[in-house]
């Protein structure tokens, strides 16, 4: 492969290739095929992410560094159990605005893996997964943090009315989301409601009252027999 045009110096700084100028051993053919057509290649350590793109013809290396709120190993712990969220800021730009994510980690049974989507370019796909789940505590807590999010959103448009426009498309997609949890998942409440209606419509059972009655009725008419027997 020739590498002449490739930003050799500044891949060799970040371990991206070796003094030999071939690629880190820890990269599979396929996620170096993917960088070299322009995708980007992703190192997580710690709370850090570092994400490693070419640009220009792949004569430049773009380098964007990231920090979580918690360590990734925490995070994928605790998406073995259930969903996991996690926000992410960019941290190497002060004048990116919207350096700012939120993810959802959770275990997918298909690929056998875990997996990360992004609850504003991937709400379809993650509403989806949610609600075939269909438990409340988990869709709750997917509606809460959607709404954190859009708060942060709204805050940020505030803050820098010059972007506005970019940060309500955004905002239209996590309230979007957030209608479509609404229309389609009880909430709390409602499914007390349900919860104590079905209990009542068990105990207020006419068949129930009738085996009950008619039950009685049998007893005082063998009580009443057993009376007139010792009266004889």
């Amino acid at each position: 492969m020739n590498y002449d045009n490739l930003p050799t110096d500044d891949l060799k700084e970040f371990g991206i290739i070796g003094a030999d100028n071939t690629f880190s051993k820890k990269l599979s053919n396929d996620d170096i095929q993917k960088f070299l057509k322009g995708e980007s290649l992703v190192a997580d350590n710690g709370k850090d992410r570092v994400v490693f793109q070419l640009k220009d013809e792949n004569t430049r290396l773009e380098v964007n560094v990231f920090q979580r709120d918690r360590a990734i190993s925490d995070i994928l712990n605790e998406a073995e159990k259930g969903i996991s969220y996690s926000s992410i800021e960019k941290k190497n730009s002060a004048n990116d605005i919207l350096g700012f994510e939120k993810k959802a980690f959770l275990y997918d049974e298909k690929l056998n893996q875990i997996v990360e989507f992004d609850l504003v370019k991937n709400s379809k796909e993650l509403t989806q997964i949610i609600a075939e789940r269909k438990n409340i505590e988990e869709t709750n807590r997917y509606k809460n943090e959607l709404q954190k999010l859009k708060d942060f959103l709204l805050d940020k448009m505030d803050n820098f009315p010059e972007i506005a426009k970019e940060i309500s498309n955004d905002i239209n997609i996590v309230s979007k989301t957030i209608n479509t949890i609404d229309d389609a998942t009880p909430n709390r409440e409602q499914a007390q409601k349900q919860e104590k209606s079905d209990i009542q419509l068990g105990v207020n059972d006419p068949d129930r009252y009738q085996d009950a009655n008619q039950e009685r009725e049998e007893q005082q008419e063998q009580e009443q027999e057993r009376k007139r027997g010792f009266r004889r």
